[in-house]
């Protein structure tokens, strides 16, 4: 089974990642569900820090309010395989997609975050891979400090790990749709979505952007 077969490119096309829990799980949930219903793909659930028991509580109600599209767990098989997610993402300071790929079931997604040549070799077997950041938090594309890459190195990165590939870092709807000119599957976002005063308008303006690039 290939990735394309386990996750379909179209759900790569706006992935809206958690930020915090500061206003609680039922506040994480209601946004989580506007932003779906202003065209989010997927939800990637992460929390760093918070528990297990915590991150299972959050999963469960995501999963309960958004069955419509897949729920990833980040860094946290165990709790992914436990409630039920479509999958999960890793990081570098994670276990290998390729070893988690040996334990989990066959349809279960793996995406992997890649920033530089030497982080590729930890996307192998993922179903798609996150890189970034492309931009600095401003948003603009020509910026390369803090560690940005630019449109041209997330070309060069997709390029290397050979499968579907998201943005990260500085996304906008200003940008978003040169990011997808780079050859993105789509963008992942955090703040843009989940720290947004209305996560439904700030996802439409983003898939707006994100589709009118044509591919």
């Amino acid at each position: 089974m290939t990735g394309i077969e386990r996750v379909a490119v179209s759900a790569l096309r706006l992935v809206a990642v958690t930020d915090s829990l500061h206003s609680g799980v039922d506040e994480l949930v209601r946004r989580g569900a506007a932003a779906a219903a202003g065209g989010a793909t997927m939800i990637t659930l992460r929390l760093p820090g918070e528990s297990p028991g915590v991150l299972a509580e959050a999963a469960r109600g995501l999963l309960a309010a958004i069955p419509e599209i897949p729920l990833l767990v980040s860094g946290r098989v165990d709790v992914a395989l436990a409630v039920g997610a479509a999958g999960v993402h890793v990081g570098p300071e994670d276990l290998r997609a390729a070893v988690v790929r040996r334990f989990t079931p066959e349809r279960f997604i793996i995406g992997a975050s890649v920033g530089t040549p030497d982080e590729v070799m930890h996307a192998e077997s993922a179903d798609f891979v996150a890189i970034g950041p492309v931009f600095t938090t401003t948003g603009v594309p020509t910026a390369r400090g803090d560690g940005a890459i630019g449109s041209d190195g997330f070309s060069a990165l997709a390029k290397a790990c050979g499968r579907p590939a998201v943005a990260f870092g500085g996304v906008s709807p200003a940008n978003a749709g040169l990011l997808i000119s780079a050859g993105a599957s789509g963008v992942a976002v955090i703040s843009a979505l989940f720290g947004a005063h209305d996560p439904a308008s700030a996802a439409r303006a983003l898939r707006s952007s994100l589709d009118a690039s044509g591919r």
